[in-house]
C-alpha cells in the first residue's frame, strides 16, 4: 500500500509556483501579481487573486473539454447566465496568444450587488481559458490595471512539460 500512495503522490495536483500553472490537462503562464492582491482559493478557478483595498477579485481557469466547435460568444455568455441586470459596455474580438480572444465589459448584479465584469475568453488547442475581473463599479477603473497586465502577460503553455 505504501508504493501506491508514493506512485499516486509522484503524480502530483494542480500546481502554481506564482507565474506558472500546471493542471491535468491544462498550463499556463502569467506575470507575477501585483503587491497589493493576494492569492485566495475558490473552487471555480485555476488562479485566483484579491485586491482588499480595492474589493475586486482577478479569476484565471482552464479547461480541456473539446469545445472548439463552441463560438466565444457563446462561450463567453455562460459566464453570466447566473447575472440580472446586464449591460455589455465593451466587446470586441482581439489577437490574443496566437488566436482569437473575445473581451467584454459587462455590468451586472450577483446576487443583487452591482458588479463590472472584465472578461477574456480564449480558445486554443481544444482548451478554453476564461480570465476575469470582478470589481465593484465605483472602484473599476483602480483594478484594471492590474488585470490588464496580467492578461496582457499571460500565455498558454503544453499541459506536460515546459
Amino acid at each position: 500500500m505504501p508504493v501506491l500512495v508514493l506512485a499516486l503522490a509522484g503524480c502530483g495536483g494542480p500546481s502554481f509556483d506564482g507565474t506558472v500553472y500546471r493542471g491535468p490537462d491544462v498550463a499556463f503562464r502569467v506575470p507575477s501579481a501585483p503587491a497589493s492582491w493576494r492569492q485566495i482559493a475558490v473552487s471555480d478557478a485555476a488562479v485566483a487573486y484579491r485586491d482588499d483595498a480595492n474589493g475586486a477579485t482577478i479569476a484565471l481557469n482552464g479547461r480541456c473539454k473539446n469545445e472548439e466547435d463552441v463560438p466565444l460568444i457563446s462561450l463567453t455568455n455562460h459566464l453570466f447566465l447566473h447575472f440580472t441586470e446586464r449591460e455589455v459596455l465593451k466587446q470586441e474580438v482581439v489577437p490574443f496568444d496566437g488566436r482569437e480572444a473575445m473581451h467584454t465589459v459587462v455590468s451586472a448584479k450577483l446576487d443583487g450587488v452591482p458588479k463590472v465584469f472584465d472578461v477574456w475568453v480564449l480558445k486554443k488547442n481544444g482548451c478554453v481559458y476564461d480570465m476575469l475581473l470582478i470589481a465593484d463599479p465605483a472602484r473599476y477603473a483602480a483594478s484594471e490595471p492590474a488585470f490588464t497586465r496580467m492578461v496582457r502577460g499571460f500565455s498558454t503553455l503544453p499541459a506536460h512539460g515546459d
